[in-house]
């Protein structure tokens, strides 16, 4: 079992509130960047896509790729964490 970074701790332990699409794990700057250009500037967001896509790994996986440009392990980080995050918080 892999362990999880302080980012994707800290993201689940928290409600998801305002916090800017940056503060998902697997997403910094520059990934952040594309995707607020797209119309996903908050988690929330992004968030909403994750469920939109019935949480299933590879869509949305495969959606933060195209929309992005996310490598494998970014995408892996982002899932993991809104995967988690549902099961605390929904």
């Amino acid at each position: 079992m892999s362990s999880t970074s302080q980012k994707h701790n800290d993201f689940v332990a928290e409600p998801m509130g305002d916090k800017p699409v940056t503060a998902l794990p697997g997403i910094g700057e520059i990934l952040g960047g594309r995707l607020k250009e797209k119309g996903f500037g908050k988690a929330y967001n992004v968030l909403g896509n994750f469920l939109a896509l019935n949480r299933d790994e590879k869509r949305f996986r495969d959606w933060l790729k195209d929309t992005c440009q996310a490598s494998s392990e970014q995408q892996s980080d982002c899932y993991g964490c809104l995967k988690d995050w549902c099961a605390n918080n929904l």
